[in-house]
């Protein structure tokens, strides 16, 4: 189990479809899958132990997440908004390592020991013109595909293990293979170094899906994206919901809307319902879930479908509208118990702790 193996089944299924990026000038599958292959060789050609990432979503992500594991390395998306020691420090951890930095900014991660830096720009124009690597990526499900710091209950980063069995057994479990036309686009506003930046990369590439990424968000640039690019699905945090909302209101009663939309999910943060309730209101024709999930778990564990969210706006019944803030039901594979402080199962209706279970989930570190 590799994620290669996502990459190959997409690569060979829909060769020619765009992958990443504009209808017009966007990355295909076929194309996708030898950039993979030529950062591979070039991880290989450095003895990088991992794949470093201080950089924006980008049309290279991809490439990036699937070349390490052809590399057969971790790929390290690090968090590029810390200051400048925190980067290094976190970048120091996983030496030796190749680090790809936002174009212009290499020089925030120069002189770490083991670590060679490369501007992500002067990196994708030389994987233009490589040549195929060769289809020798292993199968361990044990190898580990990524690691995401996230701050602990100290507040000292620690690196949450994702090991390939971990995705893939998430992707296998959640998406379809092939199940998106050609004319569907996901749009993704989440960094790389949130799983849910991760989990996007993957699940549209199984599916089939092109996918567009908006690096820095602004709700008017977000808006005219999928109006422009006939965006047919996205993820949003609780906060850029509240901000595309405001924005659409203003349109005012001549607003064109967001016609092409079919499904919108969200997630990262608790929803304040107003915000929810208003989105609904204006986006009538578009599904709605709310992803619940962490970063141990290899993104969603729970759903919160379009069902239960038409209901609940229809209601009158406060009881009812209450249920859009509920994190829905568990995904296949996914156990769930809640426990008291001593770890024994809390009978129905009491407050406890969230204990899961599934092959998807980690609870690994680092």
């Amino acid at each position: 189990m590799n994620l290669m193996m996502l990459l190959e089944m997409a690569a060979g299924g829909f060769a020619d479809r765009v992958a990443v990026g504009t209808r017009d000038s966007g990355l295909t599958f076929a194309e996708l899958f030898e950039r993979s292959g030529a950062i591979a060789d070039r991880l290989r050609s450095v003895a990088a132990g991992h794949l470093v990432l201080a950089d924006v979503s980008s049309e290279a992500l991809p490439a990036m997440l699937f070349g390490a594991s052809w590399a057969g390395i971790p790929f390290v998306p690090l968090n590029y908004r810390l200051a400048d020691a925190e980067l290094r420090t976190l970048a120091g951890r996983v030496s030796p390592a190749l680090a790809v930095a936002e174009p212009g900014a290499a020089g925030r991660l120069d002189g770490i020991d083991g670590v060679e830096t490369v501007d992500r720009s002067v990196l994708w124009t030389e994987l233009a013109t490589a040549l195929s690597a060769d289809h020798d990526w292993a199968f361990d499900g044990e190898d580990v595909a990524v690691l995401l710091f996230t701050s602990g209950t100290t507040g000292d980063p620690k690196a949450a293990v994702l090991r390939q069995r971990h995705l893939v057994s998430y992707i296998l479990g959640s998406v379809e293979f092939g199940s998106a036309g050609e004319e569907e686009a996901a749009l993704v506003s989440v960094p790389p170094y949130h799983v849910a930046g991760i989990a996007a990369v993957l699940s549209n590439a199984f599916a089939g899906r092109r996918l567009l990424q908006l690096p820095t968000f602004e709700p008017n640039a977000w808006i005219d994206l999928v109006r422009s690019e006939g965006v047919t699905s996205a993820m949003v945090v609780p906060t850029m919901l509240a901000r595309i909302v405001e924005h659409l209101d203003a349109e005012g009663p001549g607003s064109p809307g967001l016609p092409t939309l079919r499904a919108l999910s969200y997630g990262g943060g608790r929803m304040p319902q107003p915000v929810v309730e208003r989105a609904l209101e204006l986006l009538p024709d578009t599904s709605f879930v709310n992803a619940y999930g962490l970063t141990e778990t290899s993104s969603t564990v729970a759903l919160l479908g379009p069902d239960e969210h038409r209901a609940a706006v229809a209601s009158n019944d406060p009881a009812v509208r209450r249920r859009l803030a509920s994190a829905g039901r568990p995904m296949p594979g996914i156990e769930v118990s809640i426990r008291d402080e001593a770890g024994a199962e809390a009978p129905v209706g009491q407050a406890g702790d969230i204990w899961l279970r599934g092959e998807q989930v980690s609870g690994e570190y680092r």
